[in-house]
């Protein structure tokens, strides 16, 4: 990666900062009606929801910057890395942070987060791998 194709990095940074402050604003205002552990169809519609959502934020992504192969993998860990950091602290003072929702939800807020993250990265891969030609 030359040093013209790193221009993407601080917006993409950005970008992944914004997805997690909104995110996270919606959870503050309104996830109580989210995580609800008690009912699996919720769940698994979060679960499920997340995956296309955010496939299709990251693809678009790599295509505003017109990415290349590995550029996409790049990209993706850039998209993710903001919001990691920081849920660590988040998932930590669950309770201060999120004052809607009681506490027992931490750990299927964080598992979520996980699923969300790795979705985002599962998508840099599979868009950013080298295809075979032949």
């Amino acid at each position: 990666m030359n040093s013209a194709n790193r221009q993407f990095i601080l917006p993409v940074l950005g970008i992944g900062f914004l997805i997690w402050f909104l995110a996270t604003l919606a959870f503050r205002i309104a996830g109580q009606f989210f995580f609800i552990t008690e009912s699996p169809t919720v769940l698994t519609i979060l679960y499920v929801a997340v995956i296309p959502a955010l496939a299709l934020i990251s693809v678009f992504t790599f295509k505003k910057f017109k990415l290349l192969a590995l550029e996409n993998v790049v990209a993706g860990v850039l998209l993710v890395l903001p919001g990691m950091v920081i849920d660590t602290f988040v998932i930590q003072f669950f309770e201060d942070v999120f004052p809607n929702m009681p506490s027992n939800r931490a750990a299927t807020f964080g598992s979520w987060l996980m699923w969300a993250y790795a979705t985002v990265l599962l998508t840099s891969v599979i868009v950013g791998l080298p295809r075979k030609k032949g």
